[in-house]
């Protein structure tokens, strides 16, 4: 059973959830943060564990990131940076596997993790996870059932509420018992799911503690302090400065021809991985046709520079084999970081997809400036996506921007718009 709670103090809530099995040899669980500096940094989960667990007479192997307790019972403490990170577990028998703000992880780490959550020790595995309110995040659509969809907020009568869910294909399927699911496919294996919402007022000792944590909160920025202070998974940043996301109609097909161009903003070879959130490698593939641009296809992950690389690769040949289909020109772009190294990369990279038209372009400067004229495009109607599960999370992003976390798609969007429109206005002189 996966439980998302809501905010309190997760990290002590998940911290105390195991030591109920301590007391058993056989017992072990696993807590995950996304990044190894939020397990290890001032304040963080390794420094309330060292509070918490020496009193029950845990001994700490700190290289290791672990607790072992009289019993021999163990606490583990890990990360998950990288998508495939994910991949280090398989073999892995874990009875209690939790995750610390679960919407920093992505959805199918999350669910890989399911097949790890196994048990020999007499403790029936489980899974629980803590998190703030992100209406972006795929926790949100997770967990709506809890969730007032007009006010944001859990609706109380379900707090706890158990349901049941099953994978069929690539969608959840979910019941309010197991038979039910069980009777409509017979092959399935429900599993059962829980959300426990919490405000700060839930927590007097720490109100006690610390009186101006509140005071903290009550000052944020009205989006943060309505997820924070407020528990709403619905409140989204103040939108359409740049984008709108109504500007854009979602298309079934996309007509055949013109110029395309898939155009990369590569995080993992200039931008900082240790953070929080890192930043994402996004593809962004867009299709100049008669007087319109399509958004064919936006790719983002949050991956190390070998995955990078395969990405890179294989999605364009996948690319350039459809665009002969489509009986389209297609191109791969992708900015150079200034200086020699930058030229040297970009050379690489070139060499990588030998036979394709293939090329590094020079940084442009302010990304919200190369953004505007895209945006121009799309305000006027001329932007228009194929409609695909890649739409809510691109949408998403260029609609709150600047505001958003990450603006990785909207830049390799800004970088293909560009780079059909200079070489469908080049063809057009050439032919003048």
């Amino acid at each position: 059973m996966a439980a998302p709670l809501g905010a309190v103090d997760k990290t002590y809530s998940l911290l105390m959830e195991p030591l109920r099995h301590i007391h058993n040899p056989a017992f072990g669980a696993v807590i995950f943060r996304r990044t190894f500096p939020q397990v290890t940094r001032e304040g963080g989960m390794w420094d309330q564990s060292e509070e918490i667990y020496p009193a029950l007479g845990a001994r700490s192997v700190r290289g290791d990131l672990y607790w072992e307790f009289p019993s021999k019972a163990r606490i583990s403490f890990a990360h998950m940076q990288h998508e495939d990170t994910k991949l280090d577990w398989q073999g892995a028998q874990i009875p209690l596997i939790e995750f610390d703000e679960l919407t920093h992880f992505t959805e199918s780490q999350f669910f890989y993790m399911f097949s790890r959550n196994r048990s020999t020790c007499g403790v029936t595995p489980y899974i629980r996870a803590g998190c703030n309110p992100d209406s972006e995040s795929w926790v949100a659509n997770l967990i709506a059932w809890w969730i007032d969809q007009e006010t944001g907020v859990a609706i109380p009568e379900r707090s706890g509420a158990l349901r049941w869910f099953a994978r069929v294909g690539d969608d959840l399927q979910w019941a309010d018992n197991p038979e039910t699911l069980r009777a409509k496919w017979p092959d399935v294996a429900p599993k059962s799911l829980t959300f426990v919402p919490a405000r700060v007022y839930d927590n007097p000792a720490l109100l006690n503690k610390d009186p101006g944590y509140l005071a903290n909160l009550m000052a944020l920025p009205y989006v943060e302090r309505e997820r924070l202070l407020g528990a709403n998974w619905k409140v989204r940043p103040a939108a359409g400065k740049i984008f709108n996301r109504a500007w854009f109609e979602l298309v079934p097909v996309v007509p055949e021809g013109g110029i395309e161009c898939r155009f990369w903003d590569f995080a993992a070879t200039r931008k900082e991985l240790a953070k929080d959130d890192p930043d994402y490698t996004a593809g962004v593939k867009i299709r100049a046709v008669d007087g319109a641009w399509y958004v064919t296809d936006a790719i983002a992950e949050q991956i190390g520079p070998a995955e990078v690389e395969r990405l890179f690769m294989t999605t364009s040949q996948r690319d350039a084999a459809q665009a002969i289909g489509n009986k389209a020109r297609y191109m791969v772009r992708w900015e150079v970081e200034p200086g020699s190294a930058g030229k040297r990369e970009a050379q690489r990279l070139t060499r990588l997809l030998a036979g394709l038209d293939a090329s590094g372009v020079p940084s442009r400067g302010d990304k919200l400036a190369r953004a505007r004229p895209l945006a121009a495009q799309a305000e006027a109607g001329n932007v228009k996506l194929l409609r695909a599960p890649w739409n809510e999370p691109f949408l998403g992003e260029l609609h709150h921007q600047p505001d958003a976390a990450h603006d990785d798609r909207m830049d390799a969007a800004a970088g293909a718009f560009t780079a059909v429109t200079q070489t469908a206005r080049m063809a057009r002189s050439y032919q003048g």
